[in-house]
């Protein structure tokens, strides 16, 4: 179940983010899935290098530049999946990625993390 837990989240995040805004697109719920598995394989793999090779701006910025980044890999994953979700342009990834950020939060520690300890 461990490694289920954050395709189901970011499928969820995706989802509620283009519920809200209509420059943020999914066709559906099987493009939200591929989509969160997407980011998953990309945050994994892609966001550990561009975290250590931008860590001196992350350091000014006092952190913000990661919003920077996670919007990056928002748009890197919706190129990758074509039609079936589309980001209108780098500030609605940004904000978009700003919301999942907030999102991710009150997710994990009021849902994930207690259904964990039981």
């Amino acid at each position: 179940m461990g490694c289920i837990v954050p395709f189901i989240v970011n499928a969820v995040m995706l989802m509620v983010v283009a519920g809200f805004f209509q420059g943020f697109e999914l066709q559906g719920v099987g493009a939200a899935v591929m989509a969160s598995i997407i980011l998953t394989i990309i945050n994994m793999l892609v966001r550990p290098l561009l975290v250590v090779l931008t860590l001196p701006i992350t350091v000014f910025t006092l952190g913000l530049f990661i919003f920077i980044i996670n919007a990056a890999l928002l748009m890197l994953t919706s190129e990758l999946m074509g039609d079936s979700f589309y980001i209108s342009g780098f500030g609605m990834a940004l904000l978009a990625a700003i919301i999942i950020a907030i999102l991710n939060i009150f997710i994990n520690n009021f849902i994930v993390d207690p259904l964990r300890r039981k």
